[in-house]
């Protein structure tokens, strides 16, 4: 069940935080990379929709649990001009059928899946066979001291932040669920550094892992 904080206070504050000009300054270096027919993996409130290169993209699926944060979203699409379908459901088991897509876009949004290894397979079961994962997400920074306290502040942070988790290891997640992604661009945005610890780069499925079938 929803509570207030989470329908009028978080989509706000997930707005304002996602909106932050380093984080759109990420968002700007991987969005225009999404080609075909694109699947966004928690399209939230739509804050990549203005970073698309509309002569690059078919048709966008934006997938998103959260129907609190479609009305935003919608707002996006109409002013972006694209063509977007938004389903309301999570990555863990997405409606669509094996090879649906041509990209995944995933920016943000592996911190707060409940199971982000099942979303990733799920996410390479629908792409094409040489399809692209375009991914930029934040997570386990590999400083001790640093990463020590993303565990202790993690149960504070993820009742405040909607379920974010700021300790999980993203290159270990898209390598359990069968990615290769050979170059991989990470490093701190900013402060605070428990927060800023920022994956990016392209993803395939790797050839000595059969795909997965639905």
């Amino acid at each position: 069940m929803t509570t207030w904080y989470d329908r009028h206070v978080l989509p706000w504050a997930l707005d304002w935080v996602c909106g932050l000009p380093m984080v759109g300054q990420q968002r700007q270096k991987i969005v225009p990379l999404a080609q075909g027919r694109v699947l966004e993996v928690g399209i939230g409130t739509g804050l990549n929709l203005p970073y698309y290169d509309k002569t690059r993209v078919q048709h966008i699926t934006g997938l998103d649990p959260a129907l609190e944060l479609h009305p935003r979203a919608r707002q996006r699409i109409a002013a972006a001009g694209l063509p977007v379908e938004l389903v309301g459901l999570s990555a863990e088991k997405i409606p669509r059928p094996d090879a649906s897509f041509d990209t995944v876009l995933v920016t943000y949004t592996l911190c707060s899946i409940p199971d982000p290894l099942a979303a990733l397979r799920e996410m390479r079961r629908v792409l094409v066979p040489g399809g692209a994962l375009l991914f930029c997400e934040h997570g386990r920074a590999p400083d001790a001291g640093v990463a020590r306290w993303q565990d202790r502040l993690q149960p504070l942070w993820g009742h405040l932040a909607g379920g974010c988790h700021l300790n999980r290891d993203i290159p270990a997640l898209l390598d359990a669920a069968g990615f290769a992604c050979p170059t991989l661009h990470a490093g701190y945005l900013g402060h605070p550094r428990v927060a800023t610890f920022n994956f990016r780069g392209v993803a395939r499925q790797r050839e000595d892992i059969a795909p997965i079938k639905s």
